[in-house]
């Protein structure tokens, strides 16, 4: 089985809650690589790389968040044009 390539968006109080920490967590513990980073709307990115049930129960805790969050929203899109090794998962700078 191959990996899944998501790119995601989380939109809501998800800036200043831990949000990008609790996913860097997460994604580690399950295997994912990757990234996370704020951006300069108030929203957070990822993109997700992985076995795709690895992904996928990564996708449905980033669409509970950490305690302090409020995820109102989570956009998901196919990023295969996110090819090649992505490497271990890390907090990004800001877009």
């Amino acid at each position: 089985m191959g990996s899944r390539r998501l790119r995601v968006v989380a939109t809501g109080r998800v800036q200043g809650v831990g949000f990008r920490w609790f996913v860097r967590e997460n994604a580690q513990a399950l295997g994912v690589e990757g990234w996370v980073r704020n951006r300069a709307d108030g929203t957070v990115e990822c993109l997700l790389v992985g076995e795709p049930e690895a992904v996928d129960s990564l996708l449905e805790r980033i669409r509970e968040g950490p305690p302090h969050a409020r995820v109102d929203a989570v956009d998901v899109e196919c990023a295969e044009d996110a090819a090649g090794p992505i490497g271990p998962f890390r907090i990004a700078p800001t877009s």
